[in-house]
């Protein structure tokens, strides 16, 4: 039988997140990982970016106050990219200036998130998923209620938009 614990479930579904993020955009040309079709759209490396950072930056820093990945293995300086923003708050000035690495560099940053992230959650207590901690525009709210909103709803629906983004650009969609 399937493990059912809340924790549990919460590192398969954002595995899946992960591994779709890695999905939308593995078979990409650099040029495709970074297309704006028009000056209102971000690029497919934005949005994917934009999920894995909050991702990576919510479960280290906001719950523990502990180094991201993202700064741990460097990253920001890897691709310069910038050193705490994740794209929140961002204006479409900022979000659009922002050019990716390589699809197969950025997917390492997606791995190295997946594989420290899911054993963290599946770890993690009833109580310790209960307490409230603060994550702004949000607010105070239990982490469950972060993970599941943040990082799981939130998430996806960037990720849907991805799926369409990779439609339009000839590419199979995603299939979510």
């Amino acid at each position: 039988m399937a493990d059912a614990t809340v924790s549990t479930q919460l590192s398969l579904h954002v595995g899946r997140l992960l591994d779709n993020c890695i999905r939308a955009v593995i078979d990409l040309t650099p040029e495709e990982l970074n297309h704006q079709p028009n000056d209102r759209a971000h690029s497919i490396g934005w949005d994917i970016w934009h999920v894995v950072r909050t991702a990576d930056n919510v479960l280290f820093f906001v719950f523990d106050r502990e180094q991201p990945v993202w700064l741990r293995d460097r990253f920001d300086a890897r691709f310069g990219l910038p050193k705490v923003a994740q794209g929140t708050g961002m204006t479409d000035e900022e979000a659009r200036a922002l050019r990716f690495p390589p699809p197969a560099d950025f997917a390492a940053y997606i791995e190295a998130v997946r594989d420290v992230v899911l054993p963290r959650l599946a770890a993690m207590t009833p109580e310790y998923l209960a307490t409230p901690v603060m994550l702004r525009p949000w607010g105070e709210q239990p982490r469950m209620e972060h993970v599941l909103q943040v990082i799981l709803s939130h998430g996806n629906g960037h990720l849907g938009r991805c799926s369409l983004a990779r439609a339009l650009l000839g590419k199979d969609d995603l299939g979510i």
